[in-house]
């Protein structure tokens, strides 16, 4: 048999290896930009050019065979090796070259970008553009992107890039002094609060559960959650916060994206009581991070310190 890596066969195993990392040909599909119906039938016809299966098929994921884990590992590291090798041979035009930062949108709104004048001020000459969006990454899809770095809100894991932790995240109710106004006991009463009030960001960060904060901070503060099967949802938290702002209900606030409005009376913090979310903010890089990167990264520890200082003046915690 022909194992010579044809085009054919380079395609295959690229889908291979997405589904396989990914566990959906749906998911694998967005990181290739092609169609659902075009990674399944790659990875088809791959497993018909070997003779034998690849994953097992199930409603809810693709669990690999031995010889599709055994393949998966090969391909992982052969195209780490190869996208290693791109990436540092690849030539980084000069002084003044915008670098990339993929940053978390409700994050890069309230809390990044006002701060950014500040490190221009310090670093004038590094160049930074920043997008906001809140997709997991690994590797492959940065070298792909050409994304030199990335700021995230969850709980780690990263395998095969450089996690670095500048800040952690509290999570505390916040309302609206009118809907404070308009509903009285809130303050001290976790049990006061209705379902139907409570302003969900569904999408915490890439595969958490739909009511993963507020189910967390329940579970912190010891009082019994109400049923899940009423209130808003939204995809981001600065929604879910935008709707406390004007009066619609109670959003957990992360105190990143909250302080501020916290500080100025816009938004009232509940039953006294913030707890530790179980995500955090990371700076995340390939293993060797450009001097542009590091910079960025020593600043952000910097400034992380310096909110957490004052984030500890004017929020209560558990």
């Amino acid at each position: 048999m022909d194992s010579r890596l044809s085009n054919s066969l380079l395609a295959w195993l690229r889908c291979f290896d997405a589904a396989a990392r990914q566990g959906s040909f749906t998911r694998a599909a967005a990181e290739l930009c092609i169609t659902q119906g075009a990674v399944s039938q790659q990875v088809k016809q791959l497993e018909n050019w070997l003779g034998r299966p690849l994953f097992l098929r199930t409603p809810r994921t693709l669990v690999p065979t031995p010889e599709g884990q055994w393949l998966a590992v090969v391909l992982r590291e052969s195209f780490g090796a190869i996208e290693s090798t791109l990436a540092q041979m690849r030539h980084t035009p000069a002084a003044h070259a915008a670098a990339t930062l993929s940053c978390s949108p409700s994050f890069a709104m309230q809390w990044l970008t006002p701060r950014l004048g500040g490190f221009f001020l310090q670093h004038p000459d590094v160049g930074l553009r920043v997008f906001g969006e809140f997709h997991r990454i690994d590797r492959t899809r940065m070298v792909r992107d050409g994304i030199e770095a990335a700021v995230r809100f969850d709980p780690g894991g990263y395998t095969d890039l450089e996690a670095t932790e500048f800040l952690d995240e509290w999570l505390v109710p916040v309302a609206s002094p009118a809907f404070v106004a308009a509903h009285p006991g809130l303050l001290d009463a976790p049990d006061r609060l209705r379902p139907e009030w409570l302003l969900h960001d569904g999408s915490a960060w890439e595969g958490a559960d739909t009511f993963e904060e507020w189910q967390h901070w329940f579970a912190s503060v010891g009082a019994t959650p109400p049923a899940w099967n009423t209130g808003p949802q939204f995809n981001l938290s600065q929604l879910a916060v935008g709707a406390a702002l004007a009066g619609q209900g109670i959003a957990m606030g992360r105190a990143a994206l909250v302080l501020e409005d916290v500080v100025a009376g816009r938004l009232v913090p509940l039953c006294s009581r913030c707890v530790p979310s179980r995500a955090r903010y990371s700076f995340v890089t390939a293993p060797q991070a450009g001097p542009a990167m590091v910079r960025v990264r020593e600043w952000l520890l910097e400034e992380g310190e310096r909110f957490r200082q004052v984030r500890a003046m004017a929020l209560p915690r558990a």
